[in-house]
């Protein structure tokens, strides 16, 4: 990791620590399980909270086309950094919450969603509208896959029935500060999908 990502990352944490959730940028083995189920194969992927890009260049790194990928990022200076870093790739200034009304594809075209967001610190209400808009882009079969510190999954049980959802927890690593479990959160097999933004 470079230190002046980490200096970034320290700094915008302490301007906002409940926005952020971790002190420092995850690590490469976390990028690593956050992104090994998505290759070049998967399509266009949308990254929730990239910050200064750990999942971005492993995801660039198993495959995946730079022009592929859409960055959502709140963080003005963070987005700064990740369309410098990231030529190609589609940043976008805005806070994820927003997915539900505003959507960034034409239907239901996404093959993964990677998410930095700290779910564990955003209210179920939020919760429920960030997912509500990242399933609406997603393809039939298509997984968001987040991260959290510890092992209990970040989203309310009552979130997840709501939209018929489930949360299937698929590994953790100890060589990240702090250590870090990754789910893996998908609709509910044999259920029809529809665009909850009309329901």
């Amino acid at each position: 990791m470079p230190a002046n990502d980490a200096l970034s990352f320290l700094k915008a944490w302490t301007l906002a620590p409940f926005r952020m959730g971790s002190v420092t940028p995850s690590s490469p083995s976390l990028a690593a399980l956050m992104t090994r189920e998505i290759g070049p194969d998967t399509g266009p992927v949308l990254e929730l909270g990239p910050g200064t890009g750990p999942f971005t260049r492993a995801l660039l790194q198993r495959g995946v086309r730079e022009n592929d990928l859409t960055l959502v990022e709140s963080d003005p200076d963070f987005a700064a950094l990740l369309a410098r870093r990231f030529p190609s790739a589609r940043i976008v200034e805005m806070d994820a919450v927003g997915l539900r009304h505003l959507p960034l594809f034409d239907g239901p075209v996404v093959g993964a969603v990677v998410s930095g967001l700290p779910f564990r610190l955003i209210s179920p209400r939020k919760s429920s509208s960030i997912l509500e808009g990242v399933f609406a882009s997603l393809r039939p079969g298509a997984a968001l896959y987040q991260f959290t510190y510890g092992r209990r999954c970040p989203f309310d049980q009552a979130v997840l029935d709501r939209l018929d959802l489930e949360a299937v927890r698929i590994g953790g690593t100890l060589r990240n500060f702090p250590p870090a479990t990754v789910y893996r959160v998908s609709r509910i097999k044999g259920l029809d999908t529809y665009d909850w933004r009309f329901a």
